[in-house]
Parts: C-alpha cells; structure tokens; sequence
C-alpha cells in the first residue's frame, strides 16, 4: 500500500467514524406532557395556540454543536394537546379561533453535578388579530441526571418542565376566566 492511499482510508474511516457519532449524539425531544386534572373553570371560546420560536442554550447547546434538538412544533402540538387534555376551552388548535395564546420559550441547561433544565414561557393571550389582552409568565426548573447518554435522559426533565410551566400557565389564564368570557372584543 502506498502512503497517498492509506491517507485515504484513514481520513473516510475518520470522517464516517465523526459523522456516526455526530448524528448518534443528537437527542430528539418530543414532549408529551398530561395534566394533573381537568379544568374547574372551563373557558366557553375557542383558542388558537401559536409557537413562534424555542429557544435552546446552555450546557451542551451552543451554536454551531448540535446536540439537543427540540422543534417548537413539537412543543406547539404539546401545549394544544395538553390544553384539550385539560378542557380549558371549548376547542383548541393550531388554526385561527376567538382568542390567541402566543407562546415564545426558552430552554436552559446548566451542568453542576446535575443537569438543570429551566424552562420559561413568555406568553400573550386575547382576541385573533388584535392586541393580547393579557400577558403571562411561567417558569419551572427540573433536575436531570448527571450524565445525558440517551434521550431519555433530556426527555424526562424537559417533559417534567414543561407539563409544570404548562400547568402553571393554564390556572393564571383560567383564574382571569372573566377577562374572557364574553368572547372576542
């Protein structure tokens, strides 16, 4: 074998050993959280839930190094989910309805001895295409494992954060059910 060949092999084994472990590394997040119980104070309207950005930072999510992927589609189809799970409304989707939920979220991931997942979502809520007639604020922290070597061990606490950020976020909106119940303004 001569040397400009054994280079070769080299760099395609190198190069095919760096991208197996690059996309083996990437954790894909998809949340299903439940609620703990079923709204007492049900809204009579429909409501749109909308997700315009997820942001992700931290310990081992900085630009460029992809290693936790988390689209906020998903978190978008777990927020309806869990609303009609809840019964908050009298329907919920992802199309226009009488009120808009606008939800932007940020995901935080620090390492100690444990990974903390601090989830925040900064939310507005009112009638469809016109100013929100209230803003609201929910954000919970989980406790991961030390190490993340599968999935599992982001899915877990980022469900956690979120069916907690979620379900703080449905009773400041259904303890404000008299600013929506007489339909659109």
């Amino acid at each position: 074998m001569n040397g400009g060949h054994l280079l070769r092999l080299s760099s395609r084994i190198i190069f095919s050993g760096l991208l197996l472990l690059s996309l083996g590394c990437v954790h894909r997040i998809h949340v299903t959280p439940a609620p703990p119980a079923v709204s007492p104070t049900a809204i009579a309207q429909s409501f749109q839930v909308i997700v315009p950005f997820l942001a992700l930072e931290g310990a081992d999510h900085r630009p460029g190094i992809v290693l936790l992927e988390w689209p906020a589609q998903d978190l978008r189809s777990a927020a309806i989910n869990y609303i009609q799970s809840r019964r908050s409304f009298a329907s919920v989707g992802d199309q226009p309805a009488d009120l808009t939920l606008t939800i932007k979220a940020w995901l935080t991931m620090r390492s100690h001895d444990t990974y903390r997942y601090r989830l925040r979502l900064e939310s507005d809520l009112g009638p469809s295409e016109k100013p929100p007639i209230k803003s609201y604020l929910a954000e919970k922290e989980t406790v991961g494992s030390s190490i993340r070597w599968v999935t599992a061990s982001d899915q877990t606490p980022i469900t956690e954060a979120i069916q907690a950020a979620l379900d703080d976020l449905l009773s400041q909106i259904e303890a404000d059910h008299l600013l929506y119940r007489n339909g659109p303004r």
